[in-house]
């Protein structure tokens, strides 16, 4: 069974992300748990005065927060009358990553799925504040849909690499199994001003090749420096429709968060964007 967790804060960008979840996982036995984290909200409450009022206060916000879980179930059910698909909500009174890494491990996630901008949209950007630091502290596979995005099956998988990291077996599956099952295509993209690779390089290669066996890869070469400029260009002339990537040391991702250029990065990605946590689950 696969069990996808979805973050809510009730916004249009936040219930179109949990629309994608249900439909990309439409044929599969899912278990989505709906979340609601409040705690920021009872302190930027305009009702909370002072010490004395937390308490009513924190009822108060509790209680809209199970409403608004409540009537969101509502109309998914409306919507998606999946026999397939199992859901559950939670509403808790915790800081959004701290109660995402609990549930996580509580419930053995696959993967979360959630919109790049909540309720403080900032046009600028792609991905907002909170996006970003699930991305990088929450030790999930997450899969960001950017706002308006209508769903679209990925038929074409744009997964760039340097091929210097060794991969996970449950991360790589969840790939697999999400492109398979639309009979997507692949493409695995080695951007470096050089087209040798390494013994250490060709393991990690064969490697996806057979975790990716279901799939339809291409391996391609994209010989330039400017890693951000050549995933743009392969996603504009290839009809890319999703773009993978991993989060961990050494990997085309980590740079491009840890120096700033996320941005950048960000700025015209408008495709479901899935990044990979590449740690070692059970």
């Amino acid at each position: 069974m696969r069990k996808i967790l979805i973050p809510t804060d009730f916004s249009e960008n936040a219930f179109n992300a949990i629309k994608f979840a249900i439909d990309l996982f439409k044929y599969e036995v899912s278990e989505f748990y709906i979340m609601h984290a409040y705690q920021d909200e009872i302190y930027e409450s305009e009702d909370l005065i002072d010490e004395s009022n937390v308490e009513k206060v924190t009822e108060t916000v509790s209680n809209s927060s199970k409403t608004s879980l409540e009537r969101t179930l509502k109309t998914i059910k409306t919507i998606s009358p999946n026999p397939k698909h199992t859901y559950n909500i939670i509403s808790a009174n915790n800081m959004l990553i701290d109660e995402m890494d609990a549930i996580v491990d509580d419930k053995n996630i696959d993967v979360i799925i959630m919109g790049t901008k909540g309720k403080t949209n900032d046009k600028k950007i792609t991905f907002g504040s909170h996006t970003l630091q699930v991305i990088k502290y929450v030790q999930c596979p997450v899969l960001a849909i950017p706002e308006n995005y209508k769903y679209t099956q990925p038929k074409h998988i744009l997964f760039p690499t340097n091929y210097l990291i060794p991969y996970k077996r449950r991360e790589l599956k969840l790939l697999c199994e999400m492109a398979s099952t639309y009979r997507a295509v692949v493409d695995v993209l080695y951007i470096s001003v050089s087209d040798k690779l390494s013994l250490r390089q060709k393991d990690n290669q064969k490697f996806i090749k057979e975790e990716l066996h279901k799939t339809t890869l291409n391996f391609k070469i994209a010989n330039s420096k400017h890693i951000i400029n050549s995933i743009y260009q392969h996603i504009k002339e290839n009809d890319i429709n999703m773009l993978v990537m991993v989060n961990t040391r050494h990997s085309f991702l980590e740079n491009m968060i840890y120096q700033s250029a996320i941005d950048e990065f960000g700025l015209n990605l408008d495709i479901p964007f899935l990044a990979l946590q590449n740690i070692k689950r059970y």
